[in-house]
């Protein structure tokens, strides 16, 4: 089978892997440009079109795939099948209709839940306690295509966005490698989803992360496992930021006003702060143009922490 293998980050490397490792013909690799990063703003190459290279796979850097130019130069690798893994495009109808097997998109939730560009977030915002990851045949509207297999793991309370997302990564690979025989085969009915239970994950920002200390502790909880690694969840502290890197929702209530830092006197969450409901107990922070450091060490460090009102 001829393969088109469109995807940029980490969560897309274990599939692109899989497919060669089961000796797919892979015989392009479409991925985002080269972007800056970095302090000294480098371009630098999606983790997929790293991996590619080291495959000796042909990469192709597209900006764009809308045109005539583009669903020529795609129908001219005669491919049997696009694998499509968080590629962050949409495929314009001119390139869905090109392969005989379709475009297949391994998408991170259990669609219908969590549609969009941010599904594994939105699970850990939702308070799932499974996720998983879905084989859809890809059609005009966002995520809407036919469902071709599912499956699904729980969501551990520890989780982050970014230990969930290797854990999907994984399974999207086996879920991948197992799917693709029996479609081509004719053995799999695509079942339809159903859009009344659909629910959509909304894009984020760098805003994002900012912090309502109004909200319930165990939604900020939340809120740091969901933006970890990025953007971070973050409050602002003597006119700098303040990043919270790990915390634990408290059932505790005080009389203090929401945002206050109150000691605690327990281990890894010596200190806390006050919320709309609970108490977050903080256990790892960052302060802007500092190292990451426990709590405990910035409480020593920063001594009029206690008692400070964080903004909401």
């Amino acid at each position: 089978m001829r393969v088109v293998f469109m995807g940029s980050p980490d969560f897309a490397v274990p599939s692109l892997e899989a497919l060669v490792r089961e000796r797919y013909e892979v015989v392009a690799v479409y991925t985002q440009p080269d972007r800056p990063a970095g302090r000294g703003l480098a371009l630098t190459p999606s983790p997929v079109k790293r991996v590619a290279l080291s495959l000796g796979l042909s990469v192709r850097g597209l900006v764009t795939l809308k045109g005539e130019a583009a669903a020529a130069a795609l129908a001219g690798l005669l491919p049997d099948v696009v694998v499509v893994a968080a590629y962050a495009k949409m495929l314009p109808e001119t390139i869905l209709c090109i392969p005989k097997y379709g475009c297949l998109n391994t998408h991170p939730s259990l669609l219908p839940k969590h549609r969009g560009a941010s599904p594994i977030p939105a699970a850990i915002l939702a308070g799932d306690e499974f996720t998983g990851v879905s084989i859809m045949l890809m059609e005009k509207g966002l995520d809407t295509g036919p469902v071709l297999a599912r499956t699904q793991i729980p969501i551990a309370g520890d989780d982050t966005t970014g230990s969930l997302t290797l854990k999907l990564s994984l399974v999207a690979a086996r879920l991948l490698t197992d799917t693709l025989p029996g479609w081509v085969r004719g053995e799999i009915t695509p079942r339809l989803q159903t859009d009344e239970e659909a629910t959509y994950s909304a894009t984020i920002t760098r805003e994002s992360g900012e912090i309502d200390w109004s909200l319930a502790a165990l939604n900020i909880y939340r809120t740091v496992r969901a933006y970890n690694p990025w953007p971070t969840a973050y409050t602002r502290w003597r006119g700098k930021e303040l990043k919270v890197l790990s915390a634990v929702p408290l059932p505790e209530s005080g009389n203090c006003d929401v945002g206050t830092v109150i000691a605690l006197g327990i281990g890894s969450t010596p200190v806390g702060v006050a919320t709309g409901n609970g108490i977050l107990g903080l256990s790892e922070v960052q302060l802007e143009g500092k190292r990451r450091v426990s709590a405990a060490e910035f409480v020593r460090g920063q001594r009029d922490f206690i008692g400070s009102v964080l903004p909401s």
